[in-house]
């Protein structure tokens, strides 16, 4: 059986599926999760080998949590990614690029559900206007699915935006689609500058801020960053500590010493905070 996801998966590496050396290689690189690349990362001419190459290794369970993002759904190459893919012993999730409708989900759900005794793990990534403006249908259309994120340059492509701060919407968009749906805050889409590790930090206290919680990578010497970026300070710890302590001390709201107001939504975002820190 695939070990089980960690409760708060940090760090998502994606790496080409016509690379197996370099697949091998992510798996032993302390990522979370090791996402195998089957849509932009490979050739056309590359697509059956790595399609190939991933079922073999997904053959055997793999000793962390391997998702598989597949072509797109409206191409050439999906169904039979899917169909080679879905049932497979080492497979944890199948990532679903370029999601504009709820149907697409539920098209995949029932597709893969005979071959795999009801369906793997689905998780949309939002790259379109459209997909974003219908982030919670997306979200709420099978219970199959397990997340959505966003696949921020080609919504920046599609929207035509040149600054960042354009993208900040729809990332708050699918950060609330998410926790309506009640799907875990979504990671951030990749910082594909492997070489700028402060724009990383800085990018990615900008999005632990607006709620997301961990960030796909496109190299391993970007995940220390990440991880350091959404993990809890050590003041953040203590402080959350102290609001656990005195909400099991004391029924109904109450303020701190400090003057710090404490009811029941403060102690379960302590809590969250708590387990975040304490499962790593």
């Amino acid at each position: 059986m695939t070990p089980p996801t960690p409760l708060a998966p940090l760090t998502w590496l994606y790496v080409p599926g016509d690379r197996p050396e370099v697949v091998a290689k992510a798996l032993v690189s302390g990522a979370d999760v090791v996402v195998v690349d089957l849509e932009d990362a490979v050739a056309p001419d590359r697509k059956g080998y790595a399609r190939e190459a991933t079922a073999e290794l997904l053959a055997e369970p793999q000793p962390v949590p391997v998702h598989v993002r597949v072509n797109a759904l409206d191409g050439p190459y999906a169904d039979s990614d899917l169909g080679t893919l879905a049932a497979l012993p080492g497979l944890s999730g199948l990532r679903l690029p370029k999601i504009t409708s709820p149907g697409q989900i539920t098209k995949v759900a029932e597709h893969t559900a005979p071959a795999a005794g009801g369906a793997p793990a689905l998780y949309a990534l939002l790259e379109s206007a459209l997909g974003v403006e219908l982030a919670h249908a997306i979200a709420t259309a099978h219970p199959a699915l397990r997340g959505i994120s966003l696949g921020e340059a080609d919504l920046r492509a599609d929207l035509g935006l040149r600054e960042d701060a354009g993208l900040d919407w729809s990332r708050s968009r699918v950060v609330v689609a998410a926790r309506a749906a009640g799907l875990p805050a979504p990671p951030q889409s990749v910082h594909p500058d492997i070489s700028d590790l402060d724009g990383l930090a800085a990018t990615c206290a900008h999005g632990r801020a607006l709620g997301f919680l961990g960030r796909a990578a496109v190299h391993p010497r970007q995940l220390a960053v990440i991880e350091r970026a959404y993990l809890p300070t050590a003041c953040e710890i203590e402080e959350a500590e102290r609001v656990v302590e005195a909400g099991a001390e004391h029924e109904g709201a109450l303020a701190l010493p400090d003057g710090t107001f404490v009811d029941a939504a403060v102690v379960a975002a302590a809590r969250r905070t708590l387990s975040l820190a304490r499962g790593r």
